[in-house]
């Protein structure tokens, strides 16, 4: 029996969402229940998150044991095991062929700023962007993703893609009360490709380059803006199937 599951977590506590050498990952806190449950089926994550980027709705899949079958039950016993910085939202029969990562047609994530100094209980869940925005160029500045490209250029080495074209559907930036809030839907992203777009908006915001400097990037015509925006005003926050 194939199951899908839906919960957020605060990437705060962990060292990203897949298994890893360091561990203390999303992934190892729900094998470690399962394993206790005589469960030792592959999970499957929509896709990944690094150390401090959050999740407000990830979906994975598993595949249960014959014998489990009272999925209420598993339910109750993952709510009450894994940490409270991981919250379970769904647990439901799927068809055996779906699979959380390639199932998935689009992903969407936001990215949070504030521009007021942040407290101590606030520094892990946003940015703190000081300086003034300009709402019209940054507005400006994120239409020019919109599309199919090769997005090389936005993104970090290591575990290398087969290809590093990506379709993004949509872009926002909006204020949302005191916050500033980034939006990409897009077919999937390429290792940090979100945390670059956004340093690279806030490159363009301070006049470090200039918008011909951003489409040059896009296509690949020159690389202007190299570093990554930091990893706690990340969200993952819809997988659309």
């Amino acid at each position: 029996m194939n199951i899908k599951l839906e919960f957020s977590y605060d990437g705060s506590r962990f060292n990203g969402s897949q298994k890893q050498p360091e561990k203390n990952t999303v992934a190892d806190a729900f094998l470690e229940c399962f394993n206790s449950m005589g469960i030792d089926s592959q999970l499957v994550f929509s896709g990944r998150t690094d150390k401090d980027v959050h999740a407000t709705r990830q979906v994975a899949n598993i595949k249960l044991p014959s014998y489990w079958t009272d999925t209420q039950k598993l339910f109750n016993r993952l709510k009450q095991y894994l940490p409270q910085s991981i919250q379970l939202h769904s647990l439901n029969i799927c068809d055996d062929d779906f699979n959380a990562r390639f199932s998935a047609k689009k992903r969407v994530y936001r990215y949070i700023i504030s521009q007021k100094y942040l407290t101590a209980f606030e520094a892990a869940y946003m940015t703190y962007y000081e300086p003034i925005i300009d709402e019209k160029l940054i507005k400006n500045g994120i239409k020019q993703f919109i599309g199919t490209h090769d997005f090389e250029y936005f993104s970090k080495k290591g575990s290398e893609p087969v290809s590093t074209t990506r379709i993004i559907y949509d872009t926002k930036f909006y204020k949302y009360k005191d916050f500033y809030i980034f939006k990409f839907k897009a077919n999937s992203f390429l290792r940090s490709q979100i945390r670059m777009m956004v340093q690279a908006l806030f490159d363009l915001n301070e006049q470090k380059i200039t918008l011909i400097d951003l489409n040059d990037q896009i296509n690949k015509k020159g690389l202007k803006s190299k570093t990554l925006a930091p990893p706690n005003g990340l969200y993952l926050t819809k997988i659309i199937y």
